[in-house]
């Protein structure tokens, strides 16, 4: 009866199912992950809706729908320091200042 063990350095029908199968999967998952960053980038972010001519500077959460330009993220940092300044309020739909404690 022949011996069924792989000689050395070579790989089992097995190993290269579950290499192969490995290998699919994260051809799947890559692009999937890439999109959730992608998704996540303006949650994570800020943005200011610049002074209008009947209104104040608003702060925004890099989301929010109400301000919809992705132009300018800004970082957490900047935020507080953009919401600290007297002549920049934050939105009252998306409540940035709730992203910018802790």
């Amino acid at each position: 009866m022949p011996d069924s063990t792989p000689e050395p350095g070579t790989v089992s029908d097995l190993e290269k199912n579950r290499i192969l199968r490995r290998i699919r999967e994260l051809e799947i998952r890559e692009p999937q992950e890439r999109e959730r960053r992608v998704r996540e980038r303006p949650e994570m972010s800020w943005k200011i809706q610049p002074q209008g001519s009947s209104s104040t500077a608003l702060l925004h959460r890099g989301g929010c729908a109400t301000y919809p330009d992705q132009v300018g993220l800004i970082s957490r940092e900047d935020a507080m320091v953009a919401l600290a300044q007297p002549d920049i309020e934050p939105c009252g739909v998306c409540r940035p200042e709730t992203g910018l404690r802790g």
